[in-house]
């Protein structure tokens, strides 16, 4: 802890001289003031790390100085001396904020280690505010590029939902940024100092899924050699993230709702319920609407998770924003990949912009991550773009689309494109979504939000 710098306060000039050069001895660099006043007027013009000041002094005390540090410098850690008769005076110091007390006289060797400990404190002091900077700039919501109005207005109702403890559900295409505007509202949220659980119900086995939720007790089936706790127990406090809800189970859904609406689990096997806090968001690229009519997912399940529902826009609809997109996501990866003169001119972006990224932003982080690695030269070329991006599709006349005067919806408009193309290929969805330039899921993805199938 050495080079930390140290301001020493007392009246008794033999003291204050003595200490000094005790401190310096210990490698710190230790200055002395004679009362509150000068410690102040030092303080506005050489920052210091840590004050060791007296408790009583001429003037301004110890603690009207301890005060005022508080106030002016919050990151400053204060030490205050005491004799023994004035053991009250410090308590009242640790109450106003005072690291630490020592009694006089002060012993060398006890003053090191207080000050080692103070000083590695306020080390990790700054390391944690310094760690809670990163993430509020990784999952502050303006980690979620773009200017669309679509997007802006979701990212408004996030940041205002993010201030309760509402249930939350985000729906949008894979790709789109789901899980980042969890993270976002969660870290944004007054749970924030508490976890955040990930789980995907899609990704998990059905048998295994219950047990990840919910936790069991020992002995519970057949395996279950030790107890295990929960993801939702884990989250307890915090927030519980179900990505894919769609996928999650018909049996496993009562208990999630049980859990919204009582704030308890039963764990496998357990005869007694647990109580948890816990914020849930959840989040799906399905049709939760129409799993619900076709008997899929409980109706009063997504009334309860769609208090606050957010749609995340695919990326075909925020071509503005692709541009943006493609230039930070090219600054990242020359970095990361030690290619700094690497130049991606102007002259191809409209390439990017004119695709319709079936993947949304997923896909075009991959497409750019891509082009770093394999450009052979010092500029990248149209060459080097993946043949969806060169390859130019029919202008929008060809379709010879007549717009009436008195105005069209473009939901009807998209999904008459859909119907007609799916009956072009015979129903066969890859063929159809081929046609339309985007990927399967995204196509099975608009089949559930219009309810079109094969009759």
């Amino acid at each position: 802890m050495t080079g930390k710098r140290i301001l020493i306060v007392d009246d008794e000039e033999s003291l204050r001289r003595v200490t000094q050069l005790r401190l310096q001895q210990a490698g710190y660099e230790a200055a002395t003031a004679a009362d509150g006043d000068e410690a102040l007027a030092f303080l506005q013009r050489h920052p210091q790390d840590l004050v060791l000041t007296d408790l009583r002094m001429p003037g301004m005390s110890g603690l009207d100085l301890l005060k005022r540090i508080r106030q002016d410098f919050p990151e400053i850690i204060v030490i205050v001396v005491t004799a023994f008769g004035t053991i009250e005076s410090a308590v009242e110091a640790m109450k106003q904020g005072a690291f630490d007390y020592i009694i006089k006289p002060v012993n060398s060797d006890a003053l090191r280690i207080i000050l080692a400990r103070a000083l590695e404190h306020h080390q990790l002091r700054r390391e944690v505010q310094s760690l809670r900077t990163a993430i509020d700039r990784k999952f502050g919501f303006e980690s979620i590029i773009g200017r669309s109005k679509a997007l802006l207005s979701t990212l408004e109702n996030a940041a205002r939902a993010a201030q309760s403890a509402s249930t939350v559900l985000v729906r949008g295409e894979t790709g789109t940024g789901k899980e980042l505007l969890a993270k976002a509202i969660h870290f944004n949220s007054p749970r924030r100092d508490r976890p955040m659980i990930v789980i995907n119900c899609g990704a998990i086995p059905r048998e295994l899924l219950e047990s990840e939720l919910f936790g069991h007790t020992r002995g519970s089936f057949t395996g279950a050699i030790a107890a295990k706790q929960g993801k939702i127990e884990m989250a307890d406090q915090g927030t519980l993230f179900l990505d894919e809800i769609g996928e999650m189970p018909l049996e496993l859904q009562v208990k999630l709702l049980r859990l919204i609406q009582e704030r308890e689990i039963e764990k496998i096997g357990a005869n007694q319920p647990v109580k948890v806090d816990v914020r849930i968001i959840a989040a799906t690229h399905r049709n939760l609407q129409a799993m619900v009519e076709n008997g899929t997912f409980r109706e009063d399940l997504y009334y309860r998770l769609a208090v606050i529902p957010l749609e995340l826009p695919p990326l075909r609809e925020r071509p503005d924003d692709v541009p943006e997109l493609v230039a930070m996501f090219f600054h990242k990866f020359k970095q990361r990949l030690e290619r700094p003169d690497l130049i991606l001119p102007q002259a191809l972006l409209p390439h990017f912009s004119a695709y319709r990224w079936p993947g949304n932003v997923r896909e075009l982080e991959n497409v750019v991550e891509r082009l770093v690695v394999l450009s052979p030269g010092p500029e990248i070329t149209i060459g080097d773009l993946p043949e969806d991006l060169r390859r130019q599709r029919d202008p929008l006349e060809a379709i010879q689309l007549e717009l009436p005067p008195q105005g069209i919806s473009l939901e009807a408009v998209e999904k008459e494109l859909v119907l007609r193309a799916l009956q072009k290929c015979n129903w066969n969805q890859t063929k159809a979504a081929d046609y339309l330039d985007i990927s399967r899921k995204v196509l099975i993805y608009r089949m559930e939000k219009f309810g079109l199938k094969k009759d």
